[in-house]
């Protein structure tokens, strides 16, 4: 099989979808790999490291002619062009970008698997977890860099002084991104509230993280009341495949104090605070009701060593089934099938197709033939 591995194109994007090291398991499978030229330079890997591992470089008009398409993030609308019915394997994230890539995908009839709804025999999200993680870690970072006075902020800093807690921290779910930002925020001694769906997590959550965490349930007046006082907000919902739910409502933003920050982890998928918006590295954050908004779609392309090791490990082993056995992989593995969402011209993420007013163009994958 030939595989071929894109050169990111979006904004301070510098992780790459296969290290060298992935690149020569596949080749000592007897598989052809092709890297687009510079693709894993901001990641730090050469292309003479990709040459070793037996791959070879091309220039990106020829990167796209590939049965099977590596990528980190979604195509942007100057790739729509290369689009021709490959399977291409990424972070699509459909329900939170613009309708036009979906449309193009079904107009191809692109096999579009999506890295974040691959799921596990458990039903975990294993490709999109390690992501999640660093997103997680990373929003106590930011966070705490834009409550700085010199950046608009409070002037409040997270953590202990003197052994005195200072500051308090408001996380909006309880899955990957929740527990991993509710880590970081007990480990540097600040106040950390954390809510879910489910009371029965409250003594799983502690006993994880710690007891000092505060879980409270994802109510509208609980949230409200919690964001009041709160420093820093830290939107981690996830609708698998779907657009994220906002709730965090315009009205209780306007009710936050001045100077307060919101970090939404989940803004590539729509975002879970009425008020945040895409925003990106070079220009990450905006001003709304005098709270500093962070809204960074691709947090984890900050760290694009880590997160490219991270994210082969996750999806090598999807990319070997792919390499060996090609669409065949789909319909042996059902729970690797759950990540495709888009085949032979129709939307197959139900959740997709609904936040995308695209019903009729779906059907179930496992009822489209070969």
């Amino acid at each position: 099989m030939n595989i071929s591995v894109i050169k990111e194109i979006i904004n301070n994007e510098h992780r790459v979808s296969l290290t060298p090291a992935g690149t020569r398991t596949l080749t000592n499978a007897d598989h052809t790999v092709q890297v687009e030229k510079h693709a894993g330079i901001g990641a730090g890997f050469s292309d003479d490291e990709y040459i070793k591992a037996g791959a070879q470089i091309v220039p990106q008009e020829k990167a796209w002619d590939a049965d099977i398409i590596l990528k980190v993030k979604q195509p942007l609308e100057s790739e729509y062009q290369y689009l021709r019915g490959q399977i291409v394997f990424t972070f699509f994230h459909l329900a939170g970008v613009t309708k036009s890539l979906t449309e193009t995908l079904l107009k191809q009839k692109t096999t579009a698997i999506a890295y974040e709804t691959v799921e596990d025999k458990e039903g975990r999200l294993p490709i999109l977890a390690p992501m999640s993680a660093i997103a997680g870690n990373m929003s106590m970072t930011v966070g705490s860099y834009y409550l700085m006075h010199v950046h608009g902020g409070k002037g409040v800093q997270l953590g202990t002084i003197l052994h005195k807690p200072y500051g308090k921290v408001v996380i909006i779910g309880d899955g990957v991104v929740g527990r991993h930002a509710a880590r970081t925020a007990v480990g540097i001694g600040t106040s950390v509230f954390i809510c879910g769906r489910r009371a029965e997590r409250a003594e799983g959550l502690k006993k994880e993280i710690s007891d000092d965490l505060t879980f409270f349930l994802s109510k509208p007046d609980m949230i409200a009341h919690h964001l009041t006082d709160a420093d820093l907000v830290i939107g981690a919902v996830l609708l698998r495949g779907g657009k994220a739910p906002y709730l965090v409502s315009e009205e209780m933003v306007k009710q936050m104090q001045p100077g307060s920050v919101i970090v939404d982890v989940s803004v590539d998928q729509g975002g879970c605070v009425e008020t945040s918006r895409p925003t990106s590295h070079a220009d990450p954050v905006f001003v709304k009701h005098d709270v500093l908004h962070y809204g960074v779609i691709n947090m984890p392309g900050a760290y694009p060593r880590s997160a490219t090791r991270a994210l082969t490990s996750a999806s090598l082993p999807y990319v070997l089934q792919l390499a060996d056995k090609g669409r065949a992989a789909l319909r042996e593995n059902h729970w690797f099938a759950k990540g495709v969402n888009t085949y032979k011209g129709y939307v197959t993420c139900e959740s997709a197709a609904r936040a995308l007013d695209l019903m009729p163009q779906f059907r179930k994958y496992s009822d489209i033939s070969d």
